[in-house]
């Protein structure tokens, strides 16, 4: 069986790392996967791309640049991404297309496929499989809705764009996805429930088959040291309480929830049974440390870590992950932190509940509630048993989202699809 996957970028972002982890697993498991990107960053021999000539890659940048600038300039001063997907380009006729069994969608955008070049799919009469990594392909453009239920209707008057109105890109934008729905049969495979429960609410794509297949994660590679020494590694003392984020862009962001980070640090600061001397702040991922905030614990910034291996180690080296993100679908990290034997310290949204699992491997606190967050940290700070919690955050991980496991779902997913695919 030839599965090629299809991505905009080589790993650059969430959706990139989910996508090869999934080919190395079906590769591993006997599939002939190949992942196909539009732009490829990096020199991974295993990634190839549509964009191979001088005169490809430059094309690529231009809309690449085109949709993000037309975008941000059309879009309010609000950090929530948002596509218009004007710019992109036929895949149809490219020979590794035309020969695989399967074509599996990941995320398209970037100046990658607009509606119009994902209806000529349609074309080449084989099994279409997409998997969400956001919300994008049931929206008017937004990648992440927050409490907006536009796309249960036909969007309009988005609260994202400049000029908006019942006529406004995002509607003319969810017109043409519909036009191109009706022409293309896609299988939909969203990573968590809560994506899931989010397509069904979708006026575009609401009446669609969809399968829950979790993402996947190198558990050889994510995988527990001890801590005491993967502290040293990072030049921390042994006996501090780790706690550990990641990229951490600015106060002022949204969609990362940073300032309920910071309320949630202070509000433990303040307790009586914390002392701050025994605690410390690791954030990797980060940009400039001027741009930070200030933290009320002793703060490590790492940067940004190219080598797994290395970033296990980081992980290791925490005693608890703390995302405070308002809605992610599957985020690696969780998954990554967790691989690690590092229990996680999370709001209950979007995919995370699947993955944490409250008191037992992690600690789920109430939606957009900072004092909840510092009860979790808390939790795990003051836990008697704090083995026991690490112990089953990396069996949670081996038995629900190991390569062989998700291989074998989505092998499963690809072999029912070309069966009733009519010869």
């Amino acid at each position: 069986m030839k599965v090629i996957h299809l991505n905009t970028y080589d790993g650059n972002g969430g959706a990139g790392r989910a996508c090869l982890r999934l080919s190395d697993a079906l590769k591993a498991n006997g599939i002939d996967s190949k992942v196909l990107v539009y732009y490829k960053f990096g020199q991974n021999f295993k990634i190839d791309t549509f964009s191979k000539t001088p005169l490809q890659k430059a094309k690529a940048v231009y809309n690449i640049l085109a949709e993000r600038y037309y975008s941000k300039w059309l879009s309010k001063s609000v950090k929530t991404p948002f596509s218009l997907q004007w710019f992109g380009r036929s895949i149809i006729n490219h020979p590794e297309v035309k020969n695989a069994d399967v074509v599996h969608l990941h995320w398209i955008n970037h100046g990658f496929l607009t509606p119009k070049f994902l209806a000529e799919l349609d074309e080449l009469d084989k099994p279409i499989v997409w998997t969400f990594h956001d919300s994008n392909a049931f929206t008017g453009g937004c990648h992440v809705r927050y409490g907006c239920e536009n796309f249960h209707q036909q969007c309009g008057n988005c609260p994202i764009l400049k000029f908006n109105g019942p006529n406004d890109i995002s509607h003319k934008t969810w017109l043409r996805k519909q036009k191109a729905y009706t022409k293309l049969n896609f299988h939909i495979v969203a990573p968590s429930k809560w994506m899931a429960g989010s397509i069904k609410f979708s006026s575009l794509l609401g009446t669609r088959k969809a399968s829950v297949i979790p993402n996947t994660i190198e558990t050889k590679i994510f995988k527990p040291y001890v801590k005491a020494e993967a502290k040293k590694i990072l030049k921390i003392n042994p006996d501090k309480f780790v706690l550990m984020s990641g990229f951490m862009p600015s106060k002022n962001d949204k969609h990362k929830g940073t300032p309920y980070l910071i309320e949630a640090l202070e509000i433990l600061s303040r307790r009586p049974g914390i002392k701050k001397e025994n605690i410390e702040l690791v954030i990797f991922g980060n940009k400039e440390s001027a741009e930070m905030p200030t933290f009320p614990f002793k703060t490590t910034f790492l940067g940004t870590i190219n080598k797994d291996d290395h970033l296990a180690k980081c992980y290791s080296a925490a005693d608890a992950f703390i995302t405070p993100s308002l809605e992610d679908n599957l985020p690696n990290t969780v998954m990554e932190s967790l691989a690690c034997a590092t229990p996680v310290i999370a709001f209950t949204t979007g995919g995370i509940p699947d993955m944490v699992k409250h008191l037992e491997n992690g600690y789920l606190a109430e939606y957009k509630n900072a004092e909840d967050l510092a009860n979790g940290i808390e939790w795990l700070y003051l836990h008697e048993n704090k083995e026991d919690v690490q112990k089953a955050a990396r069996l949670s991980i081996l038995t629900n989202f190991s390569e062989d496991i998700i291989a074998a779902e989505h092998i499963h997913l690809y072999e029912t699809l070309i069966n009733l695919h009519p010869k």
